[in-house]
């Protein structure tokens, strides 16, 4: 069993609020998700990637097409375990430093801080237990 269930309660996640929150920024976040490149540009940015030996699970676009974007790809309808998945992708794999830069234009950190903000609405966030140094660096 995930470690993280442990930590917290399982508790039904509200669909219709994370639908809700996901069609209010629609039109931007599905612009930014669509018109991604798959470049790379960002991730030569990302402290975190470069330190991680290029791993492509830390590369700006993988943390938001897997998260942000699976969130508009199943139009919210989502279950707990999904959302535990790809918390350490927005809270473990990026530290919202700003860097990530994208010569299209899409801003990164506030589609990562966007999908943060859906995870808190369902309870869904870091414990006490799950943050240390090692798992941030």
């Amino acid at each position: 069993m995930d470690p993280s269930f442990s930590t917290q309660t399982i508790q039904k996640v509200d669909t219709k609020k994370v639908k809700e929150m996901l069609n209010r920024r629609k039109g931007k976040m599905k612009r930014f998700l669509s018109h991604c490149a798959h470049c790379s540009l960002c991730a030569e940015s990302c402290f975190l990637y470069m330190k991680h030996r290029k791993d492509p699970h830390y590369m700006p676009s993988y943390k938001v097409i897997n998260s942000l974007g699976k969130l508009y790809r199943k139009r919210g309808k989502v279950d707990w375990k999904f959302l535990n998945e790809i918390k350490g992708i927005v809270w473990r794999n990026c530290v919202l430093c700003g860097r990530c830069y994208c010569p299209i234009g899409i801003h990164v950190p506030s589609m990562i801080a966007f999908t943060r903000s859906i995870l808190r609405s369902q309870g869904v966030y870091p414990q006490r237990n799950e943050i240390s140094a090692e798992s941030w660096l």
